[in-house]
Order: C-alpha cells, then sequence, then structure tokens
C-alpha cells in the first residue's frame, strides 16, 4: 500500500523509518560532535576506503567544524564500538538549500547487516525534520553494488556525470583509474522514496523493458569487457556495468580502463539529453529515462 504523504507527515514518516531501521540492524544512531567520537569516526573512514597516506580522508578536526557549525555527522554503534559513521554539509541546488552526503564508511567486519541503509535513514530524518527536501552525492558509476544501493534500496536518481572530478586518488579503491562520479539526487518526500525506507521497492525488469523497446546502450560479454551498443533514444536506455570494477582493476587494468571510458561514452551523453537512471538491477542494469519528471 502507498504512503500518503502530506507535509504535515512527511519528517514523522521518515523518523518512524529511521528508527525501525536502526532497531532492525541492531544500531544505535546519533549526531556525533565529542571529538574522541569525532577521531574514531575519521580511524573508521580510512580502514573502510582502505587510506594508509597522510593526511587521512577527512580529519576529527574537520569533523568537529562541520558538527559544529550545523553540518550533519552522525556514528552507528553496535553496543560500544562504532561501527559506521556518515557525513554531510550544508550547500544550495538550484537555488535551494541542500545536505550533500559526503562519505559514508561502514566497518568491513559488520557489513551485510544493512547498517548503510539505517544511516541513510536516519540522514532523511535528519534533513527533513529541518526543512531540507534533498541531498545529494556523489559515486562512481562503475561501483554497481552502491548503484543499486542508491537507487533501487534508497530511491535516489542519477542526474549528472563528472569527468574525472577528484583528479588522482591514492586510495587503494581508486588508484589507477580516473574519478569519474555521477551526481544522485534523493528526493526525500517523494512517496517513492517513502516506500523504499519500509523496503519496499522493487527491482526493474530489464527483460519486459527490452520487450517494450529499451534501447542497450552499453552491456558486458562473457569476459567481462564492455560491448557499446546504440546510442541513447526513445524512452527508456539501459547500460550494464561489470559485476565488481574493484576487483577488475586488480586482475585486468587494461579492462577497468576500457570500462571507464564506455561507460562515459554511454552515460555521459545520455545524462546531458535529459535522461536520469532511476533504477539499477542485481545484475548491473541501469535503466534510465526520458526527463525529470
Amino acid at each position: 500500500m502507498s504512503i500518503d504523504l502530506t507535509r504535515a507527515n512527511t519528517a514523522a514518516q521518515a523518523a518512524a523509518a529511521a528508527e525501525d531501521a536502526a532497531r532492525a540492524a541492531g544500531l544505535s544512531i546519533a549526531e556525533a560532535e565529542e571529538i574522541a567520537t569525532l577521531a574514531t569516526a575519521a580511524r573508521l573512514m580510512d580502514v573502510v576506503w582502505s587510506n594508509s597516506d597522510e593526511p587521512p580522508l577527512i580529519s576529527a578536526s574537520t569533523l568537529k567544524a562541520l558538527a559544529h557549525s550545523g553540518g550533519y555527522v552522525a556514528v552507528a554503534s553496535s553496543g560500544s564500538e562504532i561501527v559506521g559513521a556518515l557525513v554531510g554539509f550544508l550547500g544550495w541546488l538550484d537555488g535551494a538549500l541542500q545536505l550533500h552526503s559526503h562519505i559514508l564508511g561502514v566497518s568491513p567486519i559488520v557489513q551485510g547487516r544493512s547498517i548503510g541503509f539505517a544511516l541513510k535513514q536516519h540522514q532523511r530524518a535528519w534533513a527533513l525534520a529541518r526543512g531540507i527536501g534533498t541531498v545529494t552525492w556523489t559515486f562512481d558509476p562503475l561501483v554497481r553494488r552502491n548503484a543499486y544501493f542508491n537507487l533501487t534500496k534508497l530511491g535516489a536518481s542519477i542526474t549528472a556525470y563528472y569527468e574525472n572530478f577528484y583528479g588522482d586518488m591514492p586510495d587503494a579503491v581508486n588508484a589507477g583509474d580516473e574519478s569519474d562520479r555521477v551526481l544522485v539526487e534523493w528526493n526525500l518526500a517523494s512517496p517513492a522514496v517513502a516506500e523504499m525506507s519500509r523496503r519496499h521497492g522493487l527491482e526493474p525488469d530489464v527483460e519486459v523493458l527490452r520487450k517494450e523497446g529499451a534501447v542497450v546502450a552499453l552491456s558486458v560479454d562473457e569476459d567481462d569487457a564492455p560491448v557499446a551498443g546504440r546510442r541513447a533514444s526513445g524512452n527508456t536506455v539501459l547500460i550494464q556495468v561489470p559485476e565488481n570494477i574493484v576487483d577488475l582493476r586488480e586482475r585486468d587494468q587494461a579492462t577497468a580502463q576500457r570500462w571507464r571510458r564506455a561507460l562515459r561514452a554511454a552515460l555521459d551523453p545520455a545524462l546531458a539529453a535529459g535522461y536520469v537512471a532511476r533504477g539499477m538491477t542485481r545484475s548491473g542494469w541501469y535503466v534510465l529515462t526520458n526527463g525529470r519528471d
């Protein structure tokens, strides 16, 4: 059953969903400002993102400044142990206040407990309670599991492509590749996002979409290599990415670099032409539809 949201009950629904998600994951989630807690969160980010270089990805002092100035810094605890953290700062999008979600980290030893989902629901409730209707963030569009989480689990959309956004990145996850990113927009008050906050999201059915005339712009062959298809056209476009680009970078860097170029060539012009990625399948298919409405 759809959740009928009004301005009066949107924040309340988000708060209830956040509490349910934290309870289901066995967590307590709260904003953080104590320097010792922030130092632990900063160290966790370095572990999660395999950052062995100095300085850290984000310092405790930077987290302190963000939290103290009204930004979003939250930690997830399992008992007395901090197992996740999420950080965002305020900004502007199309003339309206937004929260930009900068970095999320979940301890590798507890992954699979939906901790990231619970943190994002806490972030949604936090933003709506302050009158903020949109959260944005960027991620590498080649990382299939993140795309599935962002689009199909959370109900966010991809609206823009940024080539080599951060320049060279030395961490173990990104080293040896260009840092292309896509912009994710999360419309916090939409009925679809509310449904997904209760874990009611549905994965797109690619076979049905193909029968209905969806254009395949990029796919994966049996050797994990990219296969270019047709240029984006019509109402629906399908773009597939490999199962695990991080593993592929380690065992076949040349093919991984081919994927960077192939995805850029397919996804960037589609987004620039007005398509929006609103869904992702477990088998790695982005589903793009024509228009932002």
